[in-house]
């Protein structure tokens, strides 16, 4: 029998919130979770996306604020996000579950101009109570001197192990050494690789950890895959959506040109679809989100920006064009649809050379997801064979070797390990992300008006999208190299 919000004891004006938003069970994560971090624990937490763990962390966070105030001006909380669509995610959330509180937030994240950097220092030289931020553009902060850290009661890792990934390690230790050694630490990630143990080790004091079905779908995910040779993608693609009346499609690839080039081939096809990816400015992402939350827009075709950090609500299809070069990212992408407790349908694309690592996914979530016969105008697709390796590093042809462990777009061939004809936008396990879909940072701040002497909004605010100019550090890569 799930735990109720009402029974942990949270405050009244916190309750009203959650009432107002019609929240009255706590989910598994949230059961597990909550008790822990109300009585003061350390926490490292593993679950997958979708499973409500923002809420998990921010509702007992925002209880002990409001319980507890504070004579001192200054930031009490700290959340860390890899990626701006996360923060603005999170900033959302906060919104909504502090609406009666009057607790202050902002959300810090590169691709600002000069007033959204202004507006960030200003409310960031007040003191916000909670603050969400991505670690490059909060480097870029605290460099200028003027960002005081010792009131920090929490500090909230979010997404660690895509911290990780992305090559945050060395600026989050940076940030971590700025705060005061008597805090409360909490740690979230999808996966628990050995680099986020010994972070952990690090960071935290005695934690308590909570694990919550380890990177496996939901259990609402309908799974399937087509065996295709990559010149069938696109018709099996076409056969898929032909009739299908669904609102809300996302269909993810690895690498950029990709996208673009499935996006034309669907609106060539009379669907109503856009491209998604880091060559768009934050305001055009926005705009883009807003058109297909608001089921304006029925397909989007996305890089692996999306897997993580967007909380789109009742997604009918997801369809990934390639094979994630990391299972877990399978999990990811699929996370997109079946959220919190709803159903939803992933289709993924299998070339040959992409065998082995969907053999890979389906031992991770231990399933063996059942094969789809090709339409028969297509023809034969290849045999399944996971164990069997095909080609050589770097010798595929047409769409050229992609990033590591990435499928190329368009020809066939094998993934060369060094990334030998293109950049994958998803990211590889082995450090840095790719340039291909790194977030270049930004403030969170969605345009609701002006804001008094650009200060922290009282109801979970942000700064502001815009490129900042060239003056202007602007945030998100990892500040001791290139996002490469």
């Amino acid at each position: 029998m799930p735990i109720e919000f009402k029974d942990l004891g949270f405050h009244e004006s916190l309750m009203e919130s959650l009432d107002a938003m019609g929240f009255s069970k706590a989910t598994p994560i949230q059961e597990l979770a909550i008790p822990q971090i109300i009585a003061g624990k350390d926490l490292i937490g593993c679950a997958q996306t979708g499973t409500g763990k923002t809420a998990a962390f921010l509702l007992p966070v925002i209880d002990y604020l409001v319980k507890n105030p504070s004579k001192e001006k200054g930031i009490r909380a700290m959340v860390i996000v890899p990626t701006r669509e996360l923060a603005t995610q999170i900033d959302q959330q906060m919104e909504g579950f502090s609406y009666f509180v009057g607790l202050s937030s902002l959300a810090i994240y590169g691709g600002g101009d000069s007033m959204g950097w202004d507006q960030q220092r200003k409310a960031l030289e007040q003191g916000a109570d909670l603050i969400i931020a991505t670690p490059g553009r909060l480097i870029a902060h605290l460099a200028m001197g003027y960002v005081k850290m010792d009131t920090v009661e929490f500090l909230i890792l979010d997404e660690a192990d895509r911290m990780l990934d992305m090559g945050f390690y060395d600026d989050l230790m940076s940030i971590i050494t700025k705060l005061p050694a008597k805090r409360q630490n909490l740690m979230f990630s999808a996966t628990m690789p050995p680099k986020i143990r010994e972070m952990a080790n690090k960071i935290l004091n005695e934690p308590v950890q909570v694990n919550l079905a380890l990177s496996k779908p939901a259990e609402g995910v309908l799974q399937s895959a087509y065996l295709v040779y990559d010149t069938q993608k696109l018709p099996v693609i076409k056969h898929i959506l032909k009739d299908k009346d669904l609102p809300s499609i996302i269909v993810f690839c690895s690498r950029k040109n990709t996208v673009r080039e499935i996006n034309r081939e669907l609106q060539k096809a009379g669907l109503k679809s856009r491209a998604i990816s880091s060559d768009l400015e934050q305001n055009e992402r926005e705009e883009v989100l807003l058109a297909f939350r608001n089921r304006k827009l029925q397909i989007l075709v996305a890089t692996d920006v999306l897997s993580r950090g967007i909380d789109i609500k009742d997604i009918n299809l997801v369809i990934n064009y390639d094979v994630p070069g990391d299972a877990e990212d399978y999990v990811h992408r699929v996370g997109r649809t079946a959220r919190a407790s709803t159903t939803g349908v992933a289709i993924t694309l299998i070339n040959e050379f992409d065998m082995s690592r969907f053999g890979d996914i389906e031992r991770l979530i231990e399933r063996v997801i059942p094969k789809e016969p090709l339409p028969e105008a297509l023809g034969e697709g290849p045999v399944y064979d996971p164990k069997k390796k095909f080609g050589k590093p770097g010798s595929r042809p047409g769409g050229g070797g992609g990033g590591k462990g990435r499928s190329g777009g368009g020809g066939g061939g094998q993934r060369s390990q060094g990334g030998s004809g293109g950049q994958s936008s998803g990211g590889g396990r082995s450090g840095g992300a790719p340039r291909g879909d790194r977030p270049s940072g930004g403030g969170g701040n969605r345009d609701r008006g002006p804001r008094k002497e650009g200060g922290p909004r009282r109801d979970g605010g942000g700064g502001v999208g815009r490129p900042l100019p060239p003056s202007q550090p602007s945030g998100d890569t990892p500040s001791g190299g290139q996002a490469s």
